[in-house]
């Protein structure tokens, strides 16, 4: 317990003003000395003192004779006995109560200035208390992460932050377990769809790590709706991404064609793009869509198509029709003589990048693996095509949280403050273009405007304000919930290619749903 807490309280002695006090008045002039009535001692025990309320001092006679207070006393008899002053009293001490007030007073600042040491001493060591992070990352080399965790530990030098580079594969498993055991990170990474089966082992993020209102201000409304929960904020992103369209500008210019931005310019262009040897299969496909396996990120260009058409990909039931028309729209691009995608093709990155499709749709990371394939390749991205009132689109991105179970609760809450500014994130950036052709798309709106001149960029964030997250995504790696709902999706795909109705597969997809997500009570 802080000793200032429980050190009594000093009581000042009360002192009545000294103009309150009726000074015994001076012998009359005309008195003679030798004829003055003799007055014995005052016992002052005795004595009733006056008080400034029984004779004001404004009431005292100016001059003694017939008001004088002697002229009705008998001689000999005493006048009242004058109070003395507490602070000029010596009678029964050795010095005035005032100094010794004076040195209790001397004491207590004393005590109160050893508290304040101590507690500034103790807070100091505490302040250089060897403390070290553990932070588990994906995607980003450590290399890259170097140069931004080093400013941060100048900043604290009593921190070390360990960043580790995590194997996606099983990471969930592993991130779970290894916190249940207490053995995991302090800080970790996770993909926007994780928050409701990973929120029990998180930290809410404080409102000196992020405010709420910086956090509605300048993140995009995707970012708040996931990250949040019961108005509590659970992670930080470095980075958004959201789906959009890449088209080879070669072969649109060959055929005439104008990038598409509605659905049915889409159609008639895919079609019109689409090239087919003498026995009918595609040589060159008009857009890679309509089947499941080989279609990269297949279940995220679903997501669009659901979402856009005003169903619930959490409750398809709400929407069965809507649903059952997009799934039906989606398996149609590799359907009848029309088909402008088959299973027979390679994945669909590896297509485009061979320039063999000329519409894909995709995120900003997949710009890195085309390019490495094909670094002359010609090609733009856009926004994905819409329906009329319909501009929505599929986010995917990661985000920072801290693990309930770190014991260095306040030093992780530092690392993510530091993580999210603006600056932090510019930096970052700056790392991540050294290694490769561009950086991470900012999560924060107010970054927006200094990457509007990137080509490979703006599109992506265009796009944002107007992304939703979905349940079913691809390259999360995760067992828990991405990867079992998709495979429902790919079977509701495989099944209507086989000839089963769309309605069919939607209601075998609804179950499948439900069934995942009530394991974590998302309804």
């Amino acid at each position: 317990m802080d000793p200032l807490q429980t050190m009594p309280g000093q009581t000042t002695p009360s002192v009545p003003p000294i103009d309150s006090l009726n000074p015994v008045p001076p012998a009359p002039a005309d008195m003679n000395p030798q004829t003055a009535p003799t007055v014995p001692p005052t016992n002052p025990a005795a004595a009733t003192p006056l008080t400034s309320t029984e004779i004001p001092l404004s009431t005292l006679p100016q001059t003694f004779g017939a008001q004088s207070p002697f002229a009705n006393n008998p001689a000999g008899t005493p006048p009242p006995a004058m109070p003395s002053h507490p602070m000029l009293e010596e009678e029964h001490s050795g010095m005035p109560i005032f100094i010794k007030i004076a040195a209790v007073l001397l004491v207590v600042f004393a005590v109160i200035a050893l508290v304040l040491f101590l507690f500034s001493m103790r807070k100091a060591s505490s302040d250089t208390q060897k403390v070290t992070l553990t932070y588990w990352g994906l995607w980003e080399d450590k290399s890259v992460m170097a140069n931004v965790l080093n400013d941060f530990t100048k900043q604290h030098p009593n921190i070390t932050v360990d960043y580790i580079q995590q194997d996606p594969k099983q990471y969930t498993e592993r991130l779970i377990t290894r916190i249940q055991g207490g053995n995991g990170p302090d800080v970790f990474r996770f993909h926007n769809t994780w928050l409701p089966f990973l929120q029990p082992l998180m930290t809410p993020l404080s409102k000196e790590t992020i405010s709420p209102q910086d956090f509605n201000t300048n993140y995009y409304p995707v970012i708040r709706s996931d990250l949040s929960k019961n108005g509590a904020i659970y992670g930080v992103p470095l980075e958004i991404d959201t789906l959009a369209m890449f088209v080879n500008t070669d072969l649109l210019k060959k055929a005439g064609v104008s990038v598409p931005t509605t659905w049915n310019d889409f159609v008639t262009d895919a079609r019109t793009l689409t090239v087919v040897d003498a026995n009918g299969k595609i040589q060159t496909a008009g857009a890679a869509i309509g089947t499941y396996d080989n279609v990269t990120h297949a279940p995220d260009i679903l997501s669009m198509l659901f979402v856009q058409s005003g169903v619930n990909p959490i409750n398809f039931s709400q929407n069965a029709q809507n649903a059952g028309d997009a799934l039906s729209f989606y398996t149609s691009f590799a359907l009848g003589k029309t088909a402008v995608w088959d299973s027979s093709q390679e994945q669909a990155w590896s297509m485009f990048a061979k320039g063999k499709v000329a519409i894909y749709f995709g995120y900003s990371w997949d710009v890195f693996q085309i390019k490495a394939v094909n670094p002359t390749l010609p090609f733009a991205v856009y926004p994905v095509p819409h329906l009329p009132g319909s501009k929505a689109t599929i986010a995917s991105y990661w985000a920072e949280g801290i693990s309930n179970k770190s014991t260095h609760q306040q030093e992780a809450q530092l690392l993510l403050a530091y993580l999210s500014k603006k600056e932090t994130l510019q930096k970052l950036y700056t790392e991540e273009s050294k290694v490769r052709l561009f950086g991470e798309p900012y999560p924060r709106i107010d970054l927006a405007s200094t990457v509007k001149d990137n080509p490979y960029i703006a599109p992506f964030l265009a796009a944002a304000p107007d992304a939703v997250s979905s349940y079913f995504v691809g390259n999360t790696y995760d067992s828990a919930v991405n990867i079992p709902l998709d495979n429902y999706l790919g079977d509701a795909v495989r099944s209507v290619l086989s000839n089963t109705s769309a309605q069919t597969a939607i209601t075998t997809l609804s179950q499948g749903t439900a069934q995942v997500l009530s394991r974590y009570g998302i309804k």
